[in-house]
């Protein structure tokens, strides 16, 4: 879909993923679901809250996420 949306778990990622990196990457949802790079002014606020709610969407995900096989498999957190 969107290229620029790095998978955010792990193996792939070290790490747990931040809340910039999960902003990041809904922003990039947002942008492509939308069509818009930047919203006009009034779209703004529904363009925010839609950012908002996928990063939250997407921290739940995460934090949901068991990883399984493999060396060093982990609950993603």
């Amino acid at each position: 879909m969107c290229r620029s949306i790095k998978t955010l778990r792990p193996p792939v990622l070290a790490e747990e993923a931040t809340e910039d990196e999960i902003r990041a990457a809904a922003l990039q949802y947002v942008r492509k679901v939308s069509g818009f790079r930047a919203p006009a002014a009034h779209n703004r606020e529904v363009f925010e809250r839609a950012v908002d709610a996928v990063a939250a969407a997407t921290a739940e995900l995460l934090a949901g996420l068991e990883v399984r096989g493999g060396a060093g498999a982990r609950r993603a957190s």
